[in-house]
């Protein structure tokens, strides 16, 4: 079964809030192995939701409309229905006298213009919602399921679990289970691991593959259909273990696991506690260590170091008459492993911009200093100031990953 997802509201074109009810939705339809090709979003403007609403019906099973049914002027999803389907308007004395005594019941005088929300499309079932006063609506027109929600997230969800997900079931019969697994990966670029992937992305349909690429890493995502979860998963297997011998040590993590939780277990599993010792990020290595908790059972401390006497005083930097380059790094690595007491240290120095520092806006040097050797890496990133800070952040973490699983870069 095809369903598509229509979410009203000027707001969301506007960007002042974020469309999280088609993320909500298109989650609970994936989750029971329902096929969502589109997706839309639409301004409060009859006639645009009413053609929207038309070209949806006519490439989808079933629409899912969230937003736009509530009591006031520019909630108009009832009547682009009804502009849509050619059905008339229709008023439920039955709903009506339900709101008057909701209001009734907490002490108040009920808005006339709240009886707006007994108003559907002929022939419309009313699906009770508990949490707020806008009924959803589900209109069988056409051989095609239309679904009109609240657009209250709450209220949204509540009536998607109970009512619209099993009454797509229901008509569906036997539905099948979509699993994803989600590998991560650093060191490569999203192009390159395109590329080393080209034949398995065309020669597979059941499982599927995408590449997502954020904050310096790409992100192979692996999706299958299936009748269970077991049996997708069997059929995601084959694909993710030749996924993985292609991309080696690329691959540091699956689905949830994040680099600051692999860089945690690495550390446990030595016995090793990490400290830092940054100039270009300030802190923000650290930061992102301690960001998960107990992160105070491996993370000794963070030296944030900008001038150059402080470099050499606290870290032991011999030359402060440079500051980007490898011997820098280093040294500050391996003076913050000594003047904190840790195991590990990981280094930051560079140039963010906008301006220069003796090489060019977007130059990274990442130093990891352990017990067994101490070494630093230049890098570089194109972006504007935070872009590189950003990516050199993902690059310490992963530089000292490399480091505790033995797989030292070149210089």
């Amino acid at each position: 079964m095809i369903v598509e997802i229509i979410a009203i509201g000027t707001e969301l074109l506007l960007g002042q809030i974020v469309n999280s009810n088609a993320s909500t939705i298109g989650a609970a339809l994936a989750e029971r192995g329902f096929d969502a090709h589109f997706q839309q979003v639409v301004g409060d403007n009859e006639d645009r939701v009413a053609e929207t609403i038309k070209l949806a019906m006519g490439r989808a099973d079933a629409v899912i409309i969230t937003g736009g049914i509530g009591p006031t002027q520019d909630d108009l999803t009832r009547e682009a229905v009804c502009a849509a389907t050619g059905l008339e308007m229709e008023f439920s004395e039955e709903y009506a006298e339900v709101l008057r005594q909701w209001w009734s019941d907490r002490g108040r005088v009920m808005p006339e213009s709240n009886l707006q929300q007994a108003q559907h499309p002929a022939g419309a079932k009313l699906l009770m919602n508990p949490k707020g006063t806008a009924p959803g609506l589900v209109i069988d027109h056409d051989d095609t399921l239309i679904f009109c929600m609240p657009g209250v997230p709450a209220e949204m969800e509540y009536l998607i679990q109970h009512d619209v997900i099993p009454r797509l079931s229901d008509v569906a019969g036997e539905t099948a289970v979509l699993a994803s697994r989600l590998l991560r990966t650093w060191g490569r670029s999203e192009s390159d691991i395109a590329d080393s992937m080209d034949d398995l992305y065309r020669s597979s349909t059941n499982p599927s593959m995408a590449f997502l690429a954020s904050g310096g890493e790409i992100k192979i995502r692996i999706t299958a259909k299936a009748a269970t979860e077991a049996e997708a998963y069997d059929l995601i297997e084959p694909m993710e273990t030749e996924v993985r011998s292609r991309l080696g040590s690329s691959v540091f993590g699956v689905d949830d696991e994040t680099i600051e939780r692999v860089m945690f277990r690495l550390l446990d599993e030595h016995g090793y506690t990490i400290a830092t010792a940054e100039s270009m990020t300030g802190g923000l290595v650290a930061a992102a260590l301690t960001s998960l908790p107990g992160s105070s059972a491996v993370m000794r401390g963070g030296i944030i170091a900008y001038d150059s006497e402080l470099k050499r005083r606290l870290l032991g930097v011999t030359d402060t008459t440079t500051v980007v380059d490898v011997e820098t790094a280093e040294q500050m690595a391996l003076g913050g492993r000594e003047l904190l007491g840790a195991d590990v240290a990981v280094s930051v120095t560079g140039s963010a911009g906008p301006e220069p520092l003796e090489k060019p806006q977007g130059t990274m040097v990442i130093g990891v200093s352990t017990p067994e050797h101490t070494q630093a890496k230049e890098l570089r990133m194109v972006g504007d100031r935070e872009r590189v800070r950003t990516y050199a952040v993902t690059s310490a973490l992963h530089l000292t990953r490399l480091a505790l699983i033995g797989k030292w870069w070149k210089p």
